[in-house]
């Protein structure tokens, strides 16, 4: 065992550069598991910064200074989240509140047509099993009611930390965009002078992260704005909503849209039962989201790693795991990161090896 480990130590880890590399990722996912939340503002901001910072690159390229560039790029960032605050969020929020006031009688109306199944269908269900079934919803619901008076009371609390979050990340991004150079430089004076294995590793991953990145906020805007235009021409209650969470959900591939299958099919029965215009909108739907996959998605990441699905789902389950919400966003550049690491990882071939 210690003849295997020793060859192995031999083989991976005889480059210092190597060994520095590694130093540098662990300690890299160890704040990120330590220290997520409390960088969670910083995170966000370094995000955005990455996200604007092809615009600004573009305009230095056209023979414009590097601050009015972030200029040009800054302010329009800064109506934007203006809208998302003061106007996008309060309309989500008031739908939220609207899709809770009818709950009650929407499982009222699901309680009646679960007990007409047995006669129905005497065969699929026993009035048994519909009553225990009934039970267990109304725990549900028990559970679910509790939920929303803990969050209640924690609101002050959210409040606030929207507010941190408000008011810290457009100051971040700005000093990010701004002194971009001059914190590369810092940031560079503490690496080793050789560090040809790390300049590989990132100029592997630069433009892709990049693409990703851009991307997906991309195709998050596009399915969304769609989404929610194809609900409205259909007269489907809470459609901002539904559009929204129509668009977060391509955060999380293959996963995403069958999760929110499921609140869409809800409300477009309890508004219409099955008829004619429940199958309109879930058709409308599924086209929209195979327009997503078969189009949309190979014009926005014609750059990107062809990964397996497999892969995608377990980079997902486990960067999800460890990083919650930013950890299935970022689940596939980390996934590309590992994977370039992998490939450019220095090794010693022993005597007699190919």
């Amino acid at each position: 065992m210690e003849h295997v480990l020793n060859r192995l130590l031999k083989k991976y880890f005889s480059d210092p550069e190597g060994v520095i590399l590694a130093l540098l990722l662990v300690t890299g996912f160890a704040i990120i598991i330590f220290m997520g939340d409390m960088l969670a503002p910083v995170l966000a901001s370094m995000t955005i910064a990455y996200l604007l910072e092809g615009l600004v690159a573009k305009l230095e390229h056209a023979g414009i200074g590097r601050m009015l560039a972030v200029t040009l790029v800054y302010l329009p960032f800064l109506a934007f989240l203006a809208f998302l605050v003061l106007g996008l969020i309060p309309l989500l929020v008031g739908q939220v509140k609207d899709l809770l006031q009818a709950l009650p009688g929407m499982l009222s109306q699901g309680q009646q047509a679960l007990e007409r199944v047995p006669e129905l269908y005497p065969s699929l269900a026993s009035p048994e099993q519909i009553e225990t079934l009934m039970t267990s919803i109304r725990t549900a619901i028990g559970q679910l009611g509790q939920y929303v008076v803990t969050l209640s009371l924690a609101s002050i609390s959210s409040v606030l930390t929207f507010i941190v979050y408000v008011v810290l990340v457009p100051v971040l991004v700005f000093f990010f965009l701004k002194d971009k150079e001059r914190m590369l430089c810092w940031l560079l004076s503490y690496l080793p002078r050789q560090r040809h294995l790390m300049s590989q590793v990132w100029d592997e991953m630069d433009n892709q992260i990049g693409n990703y990145v851009r991307g997906k906020f991309t195709e998050i805007l596009i399915v969304g704005l769609i989404t929610y235009a194809m609900f409205v021409w259909l007269g489907l209650n809470y459609a901002m909503l539904l559009g929204a969470l129509v668009g977060i959900s391509v955060i999380i591939p293959y996963i995403g849209v069958i999760v929110v299958a499921v609140p869409v099919a809800l409300i477009a029965y309890f508004q219409w039962g099955f008829n004619a215009d429940f199958a309109w909108v879930m058709a409308s739907f599924a086209v929209t989201q195979a327009l997503d996959g078969n189009l949309l998605v190979p014009w926005l990441f014609s750059e990107a790693v062809n990964m397996h699905p497999v892969a995608i789902i377990l980079a997902v389950l486990v960067f999800g795991g460890i990083w919650g919400l930013w950890g299935v966003f970022f689940a596939i550049p980390l996934a590309t990161l590992v994977m370039a690491v992998m490939h450019c990882w220095p090794r010693t071939h022993e005597p007699g090896s190919e």
